[in-house]
């Protein structure tokens, strides 16, 4: 098989591109990245080279193109079955593939009133409006049922990590960064994709980063 070419965003800021490079890296399939920083002048020309949408993430598997983060992640399931980014059971895999989709079509308040930033020191925003609040509940909720239905595996949200953990972890970071008060459920899953190694590579790249965004920075 052809190497993968991953081309994604500012690390310290780029929640799209979190989500398969952490796939990846957790799976340990190789793959090369391409970092292309955003909100700059010469953004623009920049993803014109790789980037069909003109937008990141973008996975080139030799002449396959593929774009947007979902998609990326369930390419890869496909190509790298033995990885498991989809849980065996079928129960469990219906529910993977449901969360995951909530995921990419929904909080969009939480998303704007907290941008990731893993360089943020945690602290906690002055105020949370009420419909940030309803997402905040809605996700530790459906945390909560994961792990409750499908987590005895280990301590991702189906047990082992998959793609729904893929997606939701710039939701963590938004909770750590934000100081965010979770019930125990909720904040041992936190703790556990914070832990990963490739988790903590991926802050240790965006505390290097020098771009600073001054719309990310509440």
């Amino acid at each position: 098989m052809d190497r993968l070419t991953l081309v994604i965003g500012n690390k310290n800021y780029s929640s799209w591109s979190l989500r398969p490079w952490l796939a990846l890296a957790v799976a340990g399939i190789p793959f090369d990245e391409i970092v292309i920083p955003l909100y700059r002048d010469d953004t623009k020309a920049l993803l014109a080279r790789h980037a069909p949408a003109g937008k990141v993430p973008v996975l080139r598997d030799g002449a396959i193109v593929v774009w947007e983060s979902l998609a990326i992640l369930a390419y890869l399931a496909k190509r790298h079955p033995e990885a498991g980014l989809w849980p065996d059971q079928r129960a469990a895999r219906a529910h993977a593939l449901a969360a995951s989709h909530e995921m990419h079509a929904g909080f969009a308040a939480l998303r704007r009133a907290m941008p990731m930033n893993c360089r943020r020191r945690a602290r906690p925003l002055a105020a949370i409006a009420p419909e940030v609040a309803a997402d905040i509940d809605r996700v530790t909720a459906l945390w909560g049922e994961c792990r409750r239905r499908f987590g005895a595996g280990g301590p991702f949200l189906h047990g082992r990590f998959g793609i729904a953990d893929a997606m939701y972890a710039p939701v963590v970071t938004r909770f750590a960064s934000y100081a965010v008060a979770l019930d125990p459920v909720a904040a041992a899953y936190r703790d556990a994709i914070l832990a990963l190694p490739a988790m903590r590579r991926w802050y240790e790249d965006a505390a290097a980063e020098p771009d600073v965004v001054a719309g990310f920075e509440l």
